[in-house]
């Protein structure tokens, strides 16, 4: 599949994280944060789609904006048939390198989550969309994509950082200025998003809002968790595409 571009793209952020490419999985870099926090954001993402048996084995998964695959390559590990794609072709590419390392079968492409709607519409299982809304210029645009893109009766989560002035402390202050955990400018304050947002924007897409939860990033223990009574900074949310009757 050929690279096709979507209106609902930022060059600046996309050329930003190709400049990054080379260190997705390199756990002391810049990318360091995203490691820690996968283990919880799957047992999430288990727990709210894998039903009891909470198994995600044989659905087939899309993650959108993977970049080096992080997140991807745990679907696959957790049995699902997944697939991620980025307009970031240098991270793209890192992913592809690095499954074939792992002797993962995971599937690449170079393709937006719009173009792929219109290629593939109601052919995932679950859709994951992971710290990437807040980087495009229309996240409802995403979202209305990501919602054609999941079969009825399908399963899509989100995350994404809150909008208030304990997340600007944190993620922009902390986090870039002081911690230097990501560089300057990884975050735009403008672009952060609030729970009701989100919730309206997968409403008006057609999703179903079924839960939403907190993510705890300990910069100086290098740890994570998941805290239902926490959403000011970090949080997921579980949306779910009516069936069809």
């Amino acid at each position: 599949m050929s690279r096709t571009d979507s209106g609902n793209v930022d060059h600046d952020e996309i050329s930003r994280f190709e400049a990054l490419a080379a260190r997705w999985w390199d756990r002391a870099g810049e990318m360091g944060a995203l490691h820690v926090i996968n283990p919880p954001r799957m047992r999430y993402i288990q727990q709210r789609t894998g039903g009891a048996s909470a198994s995600i084995k044989g659905k087939r998964t899309l993650d959108v904006g993977c970049g080096g695959g992080i997140l991807t390559e745990a679907l696959a590990i957790a049995g699902a048939d997944a697939l991620g794609i980025d307009l970031a072709t240098a991270s793209i590419e890192v992913a592809r390198l690095h499954a074939e390392e792992a002797g993962l079968k995971v599937g690449y492409e170079v393709v937006s989550a719009e173009a792929l709607a219109g290629q593939q519409p109601e052919s995932f299982d679950l859709v994951c969309c992971l710290e990437m809304l807040e980087h495009v210029p229309d996240p409802a645009e995403t979202i209305e994509a990501i919602a054609r893109l999941v079969k009825p009766g399908g399963d899509v989560v989100f995350s994404t950082i809150n909008r208030n002035p304990k997340s600007y402390a944190l993620m922009i202050v902390g986090a870039e200025y002081v911690a230097r955990i990501v560089p300057r400018g990884t975050h735009d304050y403008a672009k952060f998003i609030r729970p009701s947002e989100l919730d309206r924007w997968a409403r008006n897409a057609g999703l179903v809002p079924q839960d939403v939860m907190g993510l705890r990033y300990n910069p100086l223990l290098k740890s994570a968790s998941l805290n239902a009574s926490d959403i000011d900074v970090n949080y997921l949310m579980h949306c779910r595409k009516p069936a069809e009757d």
